[in-house]
């Protein structure tokens, strides 16, 4: 019986990750036949992040969040905060002591933890590999409760992960090729054209093309002329011949306040507003709208009872809001194959000035530091999520719910988040970095049904806890 369950679970875990690995195809095909290319994309990033993302956080959270659920929202939250530690110092060991690239410690840190994995837990749900953790968890709850409670999960980890990626992301990577300080001057001079509410970048293409996100000052730093990350880079620091960390006050303004006013401001002033602003996204506002409406009692009720039963708001508001926001969870994944196929093919042409000496970058493809972070995120991610939580939940720390252990072990796990390559992009990549991180996303989306393994020892660890 036990091998015929295991047996069972990995086939449907290899049709769960094929059908996430076919729609990422499809994305790629529709870049091929020029309906969706790298320019009209980012109008569609703009919004799954501004509208879609946030409607599917409002309802999502707020309908399964209520007083005596906090408790497990709030380990899914330091779960969250803990993983991205635990991967920035591995970034970080990896960047300074083994002389990976900066943008290790990005591929490291972020995966794609909000459309991959809610595709991911739904086509499971379809496969019918949950039916044998909620059956082990007893009661009479259906596969398509404990699925919306497990997505109300990830969507939680996945709005820290967003927040993270406004704010620290983009200062992670040296920027020590941005422009000069006349450049700066001449932004300033322009910014009495600008409207009030003006911002450079917006929060969407700070997640998804944080062109201008890059431009970051560090805070303890008392000279505006050199621009590196906040961690300075190794070869930012032979070039300055300085280990100060050395940077420049933000390109963009905070959108409350005035022109004006951010004039008046000193460096260290704005970039701690800039970082404050960055984590106050959409995402962010729908998780807690959908917090609020939860917890409070005559809310919950009116948006997601019945309408004889109290739900004023269900018929009319709640559930266009669901449908918006369940467009959100193929698109983004669509979108990645767009945004795989045309950095790859940007990768491989372009203009001759662009891509002078391609055939010696092309032999300088980092394979350690490829190996190494698709270790850390499928294989090295995979045991330590399976055995923290699988201990923490033995010594009965995370309550009775399967699926909070389940989906706990799935958040860390997975290929890195696409956004990288348009960090990279702006940060003074050298020949060669871009197709390199191009061929990395590539290499590592064709391998995540690999993580089929991470679903089979999730499933057998989380009904072994209970």
């Amino acid at each position: 019986m036990a091998s015929n369950g295991l047996h069972e679970s990995f086939v449907g875990a290899i049709q769960a990750s094929l059908s996430v690995l076919f729609i990422i195809a499809i994305g790629v095909i529709v870049a091929r036949w020029k309906i969706i290319d790298a320019h009209n994309s980012k109008p569609l990033s703009k919004l799954c992040v501004r509208i879609f993302l946030p409607a599917l956080l409002l309802t999502k959270i707020g309908s399964d969040l209520e007083a005596g659920s906090v408790g497990r929202y709030g380990i899914v939250l330091l779960w969250a905060l803990a993983c991205h530690l635990l991967s920035f110092l591995i970034g970080l060991f990896a960047h300074h002591v083994l002389d990976m690239p900066d943008w290790t410690i990005i591929a490291v840190m972020f995966n794609n933890s909000t459309s991959y994995p809610l595709l991911l837990i739904g086509a499971l749900a379809d496969s019918g590999v949950l039916r044998m953790l909620t059956s082990a968890g007893g009661g009479d709850e259906s596969v398509s409760q404990a699925v919306e409670r497990a997505e109300a999960y990830l969507l939680v980890f996945s709005t820290v992960s967003n927040c993270l990626t406004f704010a620290v992301g983009p200062r992670l990577i040296d920027t020590e090729h941005a422009p000069e300080e006349h450049e700066d001057k001449d932004m300033d001079m322009g910014d009495d054209d600008r409207n009030e509410g003006d911002t450079l970048p917006d929060e969407e293409s700070a997640l998804l093309h944080p062109a201008e996100a890059l431009r970051s000052v560090n805070p303890f730093s008392s000279s505006p002329s050199s621009s590196t990350s906040i961690f300075l880079s190794k070869k930012a620091a032979r070039a300055s011949g300085s280990n100060a960390v050395l940077s420049r006050p933000p390109r963009r303004r905070v959108t409350l306040v005035t022109h004006k006013q951010w004039k008046n401001l000193g460096p260290r002033a704005r970039w701690w507003l800039t970082l404050a602003s960055d984590f106050f996204n959409a995402p962010l506002v729908g998780a807690l709208l959908g917090a609020t409406i939860g917890l409070v009692p005559a809310l919950h009720r009116a948006f997601f009872n019945d309408a004889t039963d109290g739900g004023i708001f269900t018929a009319w508001l709640t559930s266009p809001l669901k449908k918006i926001g369940g467009i959100f969870v193929p698109l983004p994944v669509v979108i990645a194959g767009v945004s795989l196929y045309s950095s790859l093919e940007g990768a491989g042409g372009g203009s001759s000035s662009n891509r002078q000496g391609q055939g010696a970058a092309k032999s300088k493809f980092p394979r350690a530091t490829v190996i190494f972070i698709l270790f850390v995120r499928f294989i090295l991610w995979t045991g330590v999520s399976i055995g923290i939580i699988y201990g923490l939940a033995s010594k009965g720390l995370l309550g009775d719910d399967p699926m909070l252990r389940f989906a706990m072990m799935l958040m860390p796990v997975g290929p890195p988040a696409t956004k990288l390559i348009a960090m990279v992009q702006v940060s003074g990549a050298e020949e060669g970095e871009e197709d390199s991180i191009a061929k990395l996303l590539t290499i590592s989306y064709l391998i995540s049904p690999v993580l089929s393994f991470t679903v089979v020892g999730g499933l057998m660890a989380s009904r072994a806890s209970l």
